[in-house]
């Protein structure tokens, strides 16, 4: 539908769903192994285990992966309890070498018959107390609720930071699953005000890891990650910075001067960097020359808002990929309804996108950028930003950095079903 015919933030009735076959995007396996020094234990079916076995083989992360498998009988003899303390236990006797943190991802079914996980932690962790373990969920149940597998997994992978004094200067980034990109002026003001930065990205061992406890801030760019940094701040006394990715200057200005008034750092020149940056769009706009751009919900957290931006400076966006929008775009959204009508919004999950053609490309000869991976499937194009779940990108700094990026893929053909057929995009285990 053209966006001036969308009625709300959620426009696409939910039903059966088509899974398109761009598997850049990380899922709960990949989130798991940026824990240093871990090991992950799955315990379902067989036939859930089939989907998180491959996603480990592909990575070439079987070292750090293990399952057990529940059988009918499990169910109806009642000894779930038994079967997670035994089958945890025989699978940390038999490694080379005991895993400084064990997560263990419970299924569905688990909670269907009430299975007593707290019991079960408590034995595991008198029998093996050099080992931290973290409970972790695999249960698609809560997909469409508010809070994903997703969401808890992002939080779960901060479980296991234990408490100690905080020490001033000292900051993490949570829930990014890259590091910022280099230039962003976040970190230029941090590093001139003298703050130390941590980010799991970043953690070559458990100990280093372990060292994110004692940050005094955490800073979350996305509303997706906000229970992971809830969470911190109630356990650990961290104070909780949001701090979203945005594509509204108003937007970036509050958010730097927020972060300049709660940590002591001085501002950069905001006049300087929004003049940068309306340059470097103008000069991505010249550089594709009319050339139809297409966005997904995959590349960045702000889909509507970058199509905004992007429109807002001459870039002519055709179709935004996404299956509902977030209340942080509803500004955006109410703007494009009354200065872009004819944008065209798409599901990407709906049923009917099976049979909807992925050729849209060919209408503009060939000559189509596709912003993220779903929109690049869909519109069939071989000019292609392969950009996930923002890549780092924040601030003035990140939105100059994206238009250079447009201005390189407009130009170049790649090959789109060799990449995006790469699960877990840019995760090495």
């Amino acid at each position: 539908m053209t966006i001036k015919d969308a009625g709300s933030l959620t426009p696409f009735d939910s039903g059966v769903e088509y899974s398109a076959p761009a598997r850049g995007p990380w899922n709960i396996v990949h989130v798991g192994t940026l824990v240093p020094e871990s090991h992950q234990v799955f315990v379902c079916a067989q036939s859930c285990l089939r989907g998180v076995v491959l996603t480990a083989a592909e990575m070439n992360a079987m070292d750090r992966f293990s399952t057990i498998a529940i059988q009918e009988r499990n169910i109806l003899k009642g000894d779930m309890e038994k079967l997670i303390i035994n089958g945890v236990t025989d699978i940390l006797n038999k490694l080379p070498k005991l895993p400084r943190a064990v997560e263990v991802f419970s299924s569905c079914i688990h909670d269907f018959i009430g299975c007593d996980m707290e019991f079960v932690f408590g034995k595991l962790r008198r029998e093996f107390p050099n080992v931290d373990f973290t409970d972790c969920y695999m249960t698609p149940i809560l997909r469409k609720t508010k809070f994903t597998p997703d969401a808890k997994m992002r939080q779960q992978l901060y479980s296991l930071l234990k408490p100690v004094p905080l020490e001033e200067k000292m900051v993490n980034v949570v829930g990014n699953l890259e590091p910022f990109y280099e230039k962003c002026e976040i970190l230029s003001m941090l590093e001139q005000g003298g703050w130390q930065l941590r980010d799991i990205n970043y953690c070559g061992d458990y100990d280093e890891y372990q060292k994110m406890a004692a940050s005094s801030v955490n800073i979350v760019t996305q509303s997706g990650t906000l229970s992971a940094g809830e969470a911190l701040e109630q356990r650990l006394k961290q104070k909780l910075l949001y701090l979203p990715v945005s594509y509204r200057y108003e937007e970036i200005d509050g958010e730097l001067k927020l972060a300049a008034e709660a940590m002591g750092l001085s501002l950069p020149d905001l006049q300087e960097l929004k003049d940068r940056t309306d340059q470097a769009l103008a000069h991505a706009a010249k550089v594709l020359a009319g050339m139809p751009v297409a966005i997904d919900f995959n590349a960045t957290t702000r889909p509507l808002g970058l199509a905004r931006l992007l429109i807002s400076h001459g870039i002519r966006v055709i179709t935004v990929y996404a299956d509902s929008f977030g209340k942080e775009e509803e500004p955006d959204f109410y703007w494009l309804k009354e200065h872009a009508p004819e944008l065209k919004i798409s599901a990407t999950v709906h049923g009917k996108m099976v049979v909807l053609p992925r050729n849209e490309a060919e209408q503009y000869g060939g000559r189509l950028l596709a912003i993220g991976q779903k929109a690049a499937y869909f519109t069939g194009t071989r000019h292609f930003l392969n950009m996930l779940e923002n890549s780092g990108l924040h601030g003035y700094e990140g939105i100059i950095r994206l238009a250079r990026w447009m201005e390189e893929e407009a130009v170049r053909e790649q090959d789109v079903p060799s990449i995006i057929q790469v699960k877990g995009w840019g995760c090495c285990g």
